[in-house]
């Protein structure tokens, strides 16, 4: 499994440019460049051809291509496509909108050669990559929750509301509540304090029953 050819093109001029092989991948690069609409749209294209596959990532109106065996599939090679764009507008910025043809090729042809070694041999390459779309899954789905957080603006207000309102209730039903407690004790109070009257009253009633009177006249001699 291998990526045998690259070249970074502005439209149809290309900019820089190595093969690994001797084929005719540049001539049918160069048709395929001829190919892809003029226009900024950015694109991911896989192109067939006998037991090679061309791919081509398209940003900005800068055109990165690659041609690899078709056993090594997409993700490798269009991980290649990735870092090659993002090296090469790091290294020369606003030039490549005036470069001529193939006015960077003696100094990043030696980077397309490098990163197509490392890409075709190096197992860390796919893990790297696997490892990268990973962390953009992860960060797609929380953009995408915090589009729907936004989108539920009204929603989470009302939310909020409905909070405000409940902790409201809440201190409401604490203070009915220390009142509720308030009330019963006192009214604890008060039956004890009946009870014990009427159980004093029983008990006098017995003692002038015994001693005879109400003023205890037989048990005060």
């Amino acid at each position: 499994m291998a990526i045998l050819y690259a070249l970074v093109a502005r439209g149809s001029v290309v900019l820089a440019e190595f093969t690994a092989t001797s084929t005719n991948a540049g001539t049918i690069a160069r048709q395929i460049l001829e190919k892809i609409p003029a226009t900024n749209a950015d694109s991911h294209v896989s192109y067939s051809q006998d037991r090679y596959i061309f791919h081509v990532k398209r940003t900005d109106g800068l055109t990165v291509l690659c041609m690899a065996d078709d056993t090594l599939g997409r993700r490798i090679p269009f991980a290649f496509l990735e870092d090659i764009h993002q090296k090469f507008v790091r290294t020369y910025g606003r030039a490549v909108l005036t470069a001529q043809a193939y006015a960077m090729n003696d100094e990043f042809s030696r980077v397309l050669s490098q990163q197509m070694e490392y890409y075709s041999n190096d197992p860390n390459a796919d893990r790297m990559n696997r490892l990268r779309g990973e962390m953009n899954q992860v960060r797609n789905v929380m953009i995408e929750n915090i589009d729907k957080v936004l989108d539920r603006g009204d929603r989470l207000e009302l939310l909020v509301d409905k909070t405000a309102n409940m902790q409201g209730n809440t201190f409401r039903f604490k203070r009915q509540a220390r009142r509720f407690r308030s009330t019963v004790w006192w009214r604890n109070v008060k039956l004890l304090v009946a009870l014990i009257f009427i159980l004093l009253v029983i008990i006098y009633i017995v003692l002038a029953f015994v001693c005879h009177g109400l003023t205890l006249p037989g048990c005060l001699k």
